[in-house]
C-alpha cells in the first residue's frame, strides 16, 4: 500500500515510520499541505494521510477519486476539514477518534495554571534578573467554578484535574454521559456561573461560533476561556470585544479560527497579515500556542499506530471501527456497527 502523507512535520516521522515500515506501508512524506493545489502529488498512491489545516474539501475528493485513491487516512479526531458527505460512495474515510486525552486536557490546564498566576510573565522577568513581583498577582483555583463544554474522552480527563484542583464543575454535553457523576446543566447556566470554561467538543454547525456577541454577554465578569478543540467554537471578533470591555478576564487558546495559513509555520522576523491574531497576542490576558496540546511522546505514538491500524484493517477486512461514514445520518455512530461496509 502507497500513501501520501501530507502536511508532514520532523515529529511525525518518526512514529509513522516505525509503525508503517513494520507492517510493509510505503509512506511517501510531502511538507505541504494538501489542497486543491497540490492533490496532484497523490496521483498513484492507495491513501492520503492527511492532518487538521489538510483542505479536504469536494473538488479535492473529486480528484482523489479520479486518481484511484481509495482512502484518507485523517491522524486527527476532528474531520470538519473533510467533505464527508462528498466521499462517500467514492473514498472512504478514517480518523483516530482518541490518542491521548490525557495530553490535551493537561495542556489545557498548564495554560490555565499559566495564565492566571502569570507564569510566562514571571519567567521573562526573571531572565531579565527582574524579581519584582508586581502586577503578578493571580487567584487560586481552589473553591472556583469550571465550566467544561463537551465530556468526551479529554473533556472527562479534565474534569478529574479540576476536581483535583478542588473546584466546582459544571457540564455542558448535547449528549450527557450517563451515570458519569457529572453536574450538567444548561449552556446559559455554565456561562452564567463559571469562573472558568474549557472547550472540548468537535465543531459542527451547532457549535460553530458559540462564544459569539451575545453569548459574551451571558459570561461571568472576568471569566477565563480555554480552548484546546477548534478555533471556530470562539469567534475571535467577539472574543476582542468581551477582553477590551473586561467581560473576559483571559483567553488561552491553543487553537485559532482562521489558523490553517499561520499555525505549524515560523513566521518569526515576518509580518502577520491576520489583525485579529495579532490583535489577540498583543493583548496581556492571552495566552496563544500553536495547536500543540496533542504534541506528546505517547499521543505521537498512538497516532501513529491508530492511522496504520485503520488503513491495514480496511484493506484486509473491509471494514474500519474508526470510519467516518455519511449513510447512516450519523458519521460518528454507524448503525452498521463496521461489521460490513457502508459502501
Amino acid at each position: 500500500m502507497k500513501i501520501a502523507f501530507f502536511d508532514a512535520k520532523p515529529y511525525d516521522r518518526a512514529p509513522f515510520e516505525k509503525y508503517a515500515g513494520a507492517k510493509g506501508l510505503d509512506i511517501v512524506f510531502y511538507d505541504v499541505k494538501l489542497d486543491e493545489s497540490t492533490v496532484g502529488l497523490a496521483r498513484g498512491f492507495d491513501a492520503v494521510c492527511v492532518f487538521v489545516n489538510d483542505v479536504v474539501n469536494a473538488a479535492v475528493i473529486d480528484a482523489l477519486y479520479a486518481f484511484g485513491v481509495r482512502m484518507i487516512a485523517l491522524r486527527c479526531a476532528g474531520y470538519n476539514n473533510v467533505d464527508v458527505e462528498r466521499a462517500f460512495g467514492k473514498i472512504h474515510v478514517f480518523r483516530v477518534p482518541a490518542y491521548s486525552p490525557y495530553a490535551v486536557a493537561e495542556h489545557a490546564m498548564a495554560m490555565l495554571l499559566t495564565s492566571v498566576r502569570r507564569i510566562h510573565k514571571a519567567y521573562n522577568r526573571t531572565r531579565d534578573f527582574n524579581f519584582s513581583l508586581n502586577g503578578l498577582t493571580g487567584f487560586d483555583l481552589h473553591g472556583k467554578t469550571a465550566g467544561v463544554v463537551g465530556t468526551g474522552r479529554i473533556g472527562r480527563v479534565f474534569i478529574d484535574i479540576c476536581r483535583g484542583f478542588g473546584m466546582r464543575v459544571l457540564a455542558y454535553d448535547k449528549f450527557p454521559a450517563k451515570d458519569s457523576g457529572i453536574d450538567y446543566v444548561s449552556l446559559d447556566e455554565l456561562l452564567a456561573e463559571s469562573d472558568v470554561i474549557s472547550f472540548h467538543c468537535p465543531l459542527t454547525e451547532e457549535t460553530n461560533h458559540l462564544i459569539n456577541a451575545e453569548t459574551v454577554k451571558k459570561l461571568k465578569k472576568g471569566v477565563v476561556l480555554i480552548n484546546t478543540s477548534r478555533g471556530a467554537l470562539i469567534d475571535a471578533e467577539a472574543l476582542l470585544s468581551g477582553i477590551k470591555e473586561r467581560r473576559i478576564g483571559a483567553a488561552c487558546l491553543d487553537v485559532y479560527e482562521e489558523e490553517s495559513d499561520i499555525f505549524f509555520r515560523d513566521f518569526s522576523g515576518h509580518i502577520v497579515e491576520d489583525d485579529t491574531l495579532a490583535r489577540l497576542i498583543s493583548m496581556p490576558n492571552v495566552l496563544v500556542t500553536s495547536h500543540q496540546a496533542f504534541l506528546t511522546e505517547e499521543a505521537l505514538d498512538a497516532i501513529a499506530e491508530t492511522t496504520v491500524d485503520n488503513l491495514l484493517s480496511f484493506e484486509n477486512s473491509g471494514v474500519c471501527a474508526n470510519e467516518l461514514c455519511y449513510r447512516c445520518g450519523n458519521i460518528e455512530d454507524c448503525k452498521k456497527k463496521r461489521l460490513e461496509k457502508c459502501f
